[in-house]
């Protein structure tokens, strides 16, 4: 059976030993998931040119993690010191990504930044930092609370998972018509859906690669975008 075919915006890198110089990339452990799935994963260029015709090749999006979405992207006036690695074309990119996915039903899953890049696409604010390392999310595995009868219940099979994040940014202000789905015990947003939507989506705030190849709820959200890439909605 052909592997359906699932687009992941590349990250730009400004060192990579192997390569001598700056390169577009991802995660091995994001990847390997997509692959265990049953997917193909596909590293895409971050050019904004004809962003949907481009996934209109794809059965399936996965929007990765990455650095900070630009503050001006969501309205802020202000840039917090904390904020890291803005890429203006990553950013112009990731947004559109999104809205095509969502706007054409072409199945999409968002991690990390990903979550965050499709708040802001539809609308919403996002919180500029957490509060330092006794807010942040950074390097932390805890556990998370999953609304029943959500896209993400089933996925994972679960109520309640460990997650792995790193993360100092979240949700602020919900976009119009995203709805929560899960939250971590002090009250971050962790999972978003649309109802409604014209496709397959689910996005968590943490990263389940990190932890997939051993936990089933994880490796899940990766089975479960790559068998609705596979069914064709």
């Amino acid at each position: 059976m052909t592997r359906p075919l699932i687009a992941v915006p590349a990250r730009f890198s400004a060192t990579t030993s192997a390569l001598r110089y700056a390169a577009e990339v991802n995660a091995r452990a994001l990847i390997e998931a997509v692959w265990r799935a049953g997917g193909e994963p596909a590293s895409i260029h971050p050019a904004e040119h004809d962003v949907a015709a481009r996934l209109a090749r794809f059965d399936g999006v996965l929007l990765p993690g990455g650095g900070d979405l630009a503050p001006h992207r969501y309205g802020a006036a202000d840039t917090h010191d904390s904020v890291y690695d803005v890429d203006e074309v990553q950013d112009a990119f990731d947004l559109e990504v999104a809205r095509s996915a969502l706007e054409s039903g072409l199945p999409l899953l968002a991690v990390c930044r990903g979550l965050q890049v499709v708040n802001v696409a539809l609308g919403g604010t996002l919180e500029q930092d957490m509060g330092g390392p006794d807010g942040e999310h950074r390097h932390v595995v805890h556990p998370v609370s999953i609304r029943r009868g959500t896209l993400l219940e089933r996925a994972t099979g679960a109520q309640k998972v460990e997650a792995s994040c790193y993360h100092h940014q979240r949700v602020s202000g919900l976009a119009a018509g995203l709805e929560i789905t899960a939250r971590a015990a002090d009250g971050t947003v962790e999972g978003l859906e649309l109802p409604g939507g014209r496709g397959w989506f689910t996005a968590v705030q943490w990263h389940p690669e990190d932890t997939a190849h051993e936990d089933a709820a994880q490796q899940g959200l990766f089975d479960t975008l790559v068998r609705a890439a596979r069914d064709g909605h």
